[in-house]
């Protein structure tokens, strides 16, 4: 009997699962793969805060399950993680309604033999007053285009006022000194710069005051030093202005509040602090979870309540020697990698193996200005600093290789053959 295995999750590690046990077990029947998510496309998440600045247009990237799973012998179920029935070995989807309120598919249920679950992570508010009403947050496409579209209506008033005030500007407080903060608030004065090309005559990056704002006593915690220091003289060259040690207490509409009573105001105010699951991870019917609401799983990558349950990517709580697997795309590329090989020994009767983190090093990049970081490993003794052209094109290639992932190496190559040469024609921004 064949089995079945469900992925619920297309993101970077989902998506890159389900395509590699696709070629090596569904095309050859040993098993049905399936992947649910309940959008119809794919964007590799570390590259929202491009989306959000314009740099990159989601309608163009994007990548269809549809299309991808008929190329690598999967099948992809469109739908909404809702429930799980551990006993009866299901999961439960959401009914699919219409803006009309018309129901286009049912409620369903999915049985498997082995889940895996990627459902990512979403921004931790860690509850503080106010954030999650007044905040902007990237968690998804859906999130970065409305943030873009918020941005695009910013420049295009303040460039309006500039005609008759110069000193006109939007301000723009980012939480979080992370790497997405980072690259954010790099993305928007580099937008702010481009869009004098489109029409926008008043237009420079002073018409933007963004203040990077960090709990901590600097940028970038889980990189080397060195790293955060080069990061924050960039950013200042760059005129971000950054506060350390800024712990935010308060959010209102307009602005933001830290625990010395110090107010930043907002125009756009974007909160990039903190990982946690997703809400949906409540409803695991029991599994053990973190406080963080990621799923504490064994060094196998199994539920320690269910070895049918497995889990990999940001929601996954994965013990290592010093706390646990850290919630970055390289994480959940080599958990897809291992829960390949530990599904095959499964099903083969066999013992299953631990998994082993290998820290490749981590970069940020810095828009068309510069990138920095390191690789083996920021910790390791032969770690390797990198920064500028040489980090970018690091940087670019970690991309290219989520999309060898996926398509293989004939069709990922001819992917970014053709990304840019449409790099070429289109607009340096989206400008819509």
């Amino acid at each position: 009997m064949t089995a079945e295995i469900v992925i619920v999750g297309g993101g970077a590690g989902g998506l890159e699962l389900a395509t590699k046990l696709g070629r090596r077990m569904g095309r050859r029947g040993e098993a049905r793969i399936t992947l649910v998510d309940r959008s119809p496309t794919h964007i590799w998440k570390p590259l929202l805060h491009e989306v959000a600045s314009g740099a990159m247009d989601s309608s163009v990237d994007q990548i269809s399950y549809r299309a991808v799973a008929r190329h690598r012998g999967f099948h992809f179920v469109l739908g909404e993680f809702a429930g799980l029935d551990r006993e009866a070995q299901t999961i439960t989807l959401n009914a699919i309604v219409d803006d009309n309120g018309q129901t286009i598919l049912p409620e369903r249920q999915l049985s498997y033999d082995y889940l895996v679950l990627a459902l990512g992570g979403i921004t931790n508010d860690f509850g503080i007053p106010g954030v999650s009403r007044h905040c902007q947050f990237l968690d998804s496409p859906d999130e970065a285009q409305n943030f873009h579209q918020t941005f695009l209506n910013t420049l295009m008033r303040v460039n309006s006022e500039r005609r008759t005030n110069p000193d006109a500007c939007a301000h723009i407080p980012i939480v979080g000194g992370g790497a997405t903060g980072v690259e954010l608030a790099a993305e928007l004065v580099y937008a702010a710069e481009t869009v004098h090309e489109y029409g926008f005559s008043q237009a420079d990056r002073s018409m933007l005051h963004i203040t990077l704002l960090e709990a901590g006593p600097r940028l970038l915690p889980a990189l080397p030093e060195r790293i955060s220091r080069d990061t924050l003289r960039e950013l200042k060259e760059l005129g971000v202005d950054v506060r350390l040690e800024a712990r935010i207490t308060e959010a209102s509409a307009d602005a933001l509040v830290d625990q010395h009573g110090h107010e930043f105001h907002g125009d756009i105010m974007v909160w990039a602090a903190g990982v946690q699951g997703p809400a949906l991870m409540e409803q695991l019917d029991g599994l053990t979870l973190q406080p963080n609401r990621m799923l504490k799983v064994a060094a196998t990558l199994q539920s320690v309540d269910d070895p049918h349950i497995f889990a990999l990517g940001d929601c996954a709580a994965c013990p290592q020697e010093q706390g646990f697997v850290p919630p970055r795309a390289q994480s959940a590329h080599q958990m897809a990698d291992h829960v390949v090989g530990n599904l095959r020994r499964a099903l083969d009767g066999r013992e299953l193996k631990a998994f082993q983190y290998q820290d490749y090093g981590s970069l940020v990049n810095l828009s068309q200005y510069s990138a920095v970081g390191t690789l083996m490993g920021g910790t390791s003794k032969g770690s390797l600093r990198v920064e500028g052209r040489l980090a970018r094109l690091v940087y670019i290639s970690l991309y290219r290789m989520h999309q060898v992932a996926v398509f293989g190496w004939f069709r990922g190559l001819l992917m970014a053959f053709t990304d840019r040469l449409h790099r070429a024609f289109k607009p340096k921004m989206k400008l819509h």
